[in-house]
């Protein structure tokens, strides 16, 4: 699609009416990741659950058109074409991965993803419109239309999306001013989940640490938890739930001491305790700003996909 069809579909679809929606509670999913359990699949070359997810995802992973522009006013861009095999952090390469830190005695592993907030903020600070939220709960990118300005990384507590130039709808569009590639991360695998299977991560995991079911019977098997919970309440609560016998507050210090010499500490999120950052006037403000850009485009991009189907 280029320039001129882009906004052709916009402007016709911001004067038609939004689909329905209706409730889905029944449908929800959530996940439980018990660190108690997760040994990091110390035996492994590669921790299971990770291997897991880029064998399933790298159709999906991107691929660069090289040499790469910067784009105005950066000066420079996000590649990691040369850190493809880093299973160490999130690139948009590797969208899970294992963090290992230790507390007091203790070797606490932490598989580390998308958290899939119940009320994403990086959906709502789109410009674009084109992070959606599945009847499953899953959060997830357009990466067909997603122009790369990474405000869903800067509205996440964790900084959990990644981008790659190079890539993307702004290549045909403004090559020089929009965006700067395509931000990528956890699907939670809603294909599956649609199809009612589970995710690719639970699937692989040999010590049965990873656990998708529905949302009510997660939260009423938390009820009875002596043990930490994080995940909870945590950006206004989130799909992705993890239960410890360590405290959080010590796992989130040990995660803080390994990275306190990293200039750059995006893909090694955090574990503290998070509010919703739209609580915030600010950003409150921020996302009301773009709610009319978000919703122009967003409609232009369905009215494209609809034509494409019909």
């Amino acid at each position: 699609m280029d320039r001129r069809s882009f906004f052709k579909f916009s402007a016709v679809a911001a004067s038609s009416p939004l689909f329905a929606t209706s409730n889905l509670e029944d449908k929800k999913i959530m996940s439980i990741i018990d660190l108690d359990l997760c040994d990091g699949c110390k035996n492994e070359p590669i921790p299971l659950c990770v291997k897991a997810c880029r064998d399933k995802n790298e159709p999906n992973f991107p691929r660069p058109q090289n040499p790469i522009m910067p784009y105005f006013p950066q000066t420079k861009f996000e590649d990691y074409q040369n850190q493809k095999d880093n299973i160490n952090r999130l690139t948009p390469y590797n969208w899970t991965f294992v963090e290992s830190v230790k507390v007091g005695q203790k070797e606490v592993f932490i598989p580390r993803r998308c958290m899939h907030c119940d009320n994403p903020p990086c959906q709502k600070l789109c410009p674009f419109g084109v992070i959606s939220k599945s009847d499953e709960g899953a959060v997830d990118i357009d990466k067909n239309f997603c122009f790369g300005g990474a405000k869903c990384r800067d509205a996440c507590p964790w900084q959990i999306p990644q981008r790659q130039a190079g890539v993307g709808i702004y290549l045909k569009i403004a090559p020089k001013l929009a965006g700067g590639g395509v931000m990528y991360k956890c699907d939670m695998c809603a294909d599956l989940l649609a199809k009612n299977e589970k995710p690719k991560c639970q699937i692989s995991c040999p010590k049965n640490a990873i656990i998708f079911d529905k949302k009510e019977r997660i939260l009423e098997r938390l009820k009875d938890e002596k043990r930490e919970i994080y995940g909870l309440n945590e950006n206004g609560g989130t799909s992705t739930v993890y239960i410890s016998s360590v405290k959080f507050e010590d796992i989130d210090m040990a995660i803080s001491q390994k990275y306190k010499d990293k200039q750059n500490k995006v893909g090694t999120p955090h574990m503290s305790r998070v509010d919703s950052p739209l609580k915030d006037s600010t950003t409150l403000a921020t996302a009301t700003l773009l709610a009319p850009i978000a919703g122009l485009i967003g409609a232009g991009i369905a009215a494209y996909k609809a034509g494409k189907k019909g």
